[in-house]
């Protein structure tokens, strides 16, 4: 009986060895896997920050340039508007310019505009019944003084303009209206503005 209970003591005793050392074994190999994937959860979670600071930078970013373009914009449709009031506010002034410095600023154009002293100024109505033969007088007068031709006259015809005229001679035309001027003024003004807005 001694020698069974001896045996069944040792094997107990074996058995209870066995299972500490698998015991250890496990919580080894559980505090492996443990750190194992503690490390690949900081990895992931690195790697999630990083992209997460990535796409909000860039996210930023974007919102920084739109903003930086929608300022140009503003900036742009103010200096166009600013531009389109100080030309409406030209064009009243040459429009009701004083009937002497009209005169004097349509003969000056008229001279440099004439070749043969032959053509016909094609005026707006208005100005064709108020000043149109003053105009050619004061043409055909400074003509004369220069020994050129001096037949300008006015056409009958009128054509819708703010002012100015159209030099016409056959079907030879030039263009010296107040428009035309306005809209070449116009243009440069505007090219100078986009100068200035666009220059970094």
């Amino acid at each position: 009986m001694k020698g069974i209970e001896k045996i069944t003591a040792r094997i107990a005793a074996d058995a209870a060895s066995e299972i500490s050392a698998v015991r250890a074994e496990s919580d080894s190999r559980c505090s492996e896997i443990r750190a194992e994937y503690d490390k690949k959860a900081q990895e992931s979670y690195d790697a999630l920050m990083r992209t997460g600071l990535r796409e909000a930078e860039q996210h930023a970013s974007r919102i920084e340039r739109t903003a930086q373009l929608d300022a140009k914009k503003a900036l742009l449709g103010l200096r166009q508007e600013m531009v389109s009031e100080a030309f409406k506010l030209a064009e009243q002034k040459l429009v009701n310019m004083p009937e002497e410095e009209y005169l004097a600023f349509l003969t000056r154009q008229a001279l440099e505009a004439v070749t043969t002293g032959c053509e016909e100024l094609v005026m707006n109505a208005a100005d064709r019944e108020k000043i149109g033969a003053k105009l050619v007088a004061g043409v055909n007068a400074a003509l004369k003084e220069k020994g050129s031709a001096a037949n300008v006259t006015v056409a009958e015809a009128s054509r819708e303009m703010l002012g100015g005229f159209i030099l016409r001679q056959d079907n030879v035309e030039v263009n010296c209206t107040l428009d035309l001027m306005l809209e070449m003024i116009r243009g440069e003004v505007a090219a100078q503005a986009a100068k200035v807005l666009f220059e970094e």
